[in-house]
């Protein structure tokens, strides 16, 4: 038998690339496992509700139904990592994902306020019709915020990668470092 040559390419992996280190990286914990998926959540930073804005915030203090709310935050992992529901998780999204992320949700709604602002005064030569234009400006740069968003969305663009397993703090909280 006659050995078949190796390919010297690496299988697709979920994993990121080494020389992908311009991550942003947060943490998430694995809530379930379903559908050779595993699903998890982001975890909120120890900060998360203690600012004067946590009642309009949608990661700090909860308005309404959370359980909603934390199903909209879910996101989907490889299931064949290992995970197990309730595990710590590193996950990770591209630094120009959330530079992407923020001219689409902050600056073409800027853009089009700007843009229709200026159009209503010079069409309508009034304050009235520069009001008029800028908010309608700023709807139709919402709308196209929320098509392009999307977009981005259903390439799976916006999702975050896992990195890794966490390391979890012992439950005294102390440093362990001697070895054995």
């Amino acid at each position: 038998m006659m050995n078949e040559p190796q390919s010297s390419t690496p299988p697709e992996s979920f994993f990121p690339a080494a020389d992908d280190r311009d991550m942003v990286e947060g943490f998430a914990r694995v809530v379930a496992i379903s559908g050779g998926k595993a699903w998890a959540e982001p975890e909120q930073a120890p900060s998360c509700g203690g600012c004067h804005s946590a009642g309009l915030c949608s990661i700090g203090k909860q308005i309404g139904d959370p359980s909603a709310r934390q199903m909209a935050k879910r996101f989907a992992l490889p299931g064949d990592l290992g995970l197990t529901v309730g595990e710590k998780v590193v996950v990770g999204i591209r630094e120009d994902t959330l530079t992407k992320g923020a001219l689409t949700a902050y600056g073409l709604p800027l853009l089009t306020l700007l843009i229709g602002g200026i159009l209503g005064q010079e069409l309508g030569h009034s304050d009235g019709m520069a009001a008029l234009g800028a908010v309608g400006g700023m709807v139709i740069g919402l709308l196209g915020a929320r098509f392009i968003a999307g977009i981005l969305s259903a390439r799976g663009v916006l999702t975050p990668r896992y990195l890794r397993r966490a390391f979890e703090v012992p439950a005294d909280g102390a440093c362990h470092t001697e070895l054995g």
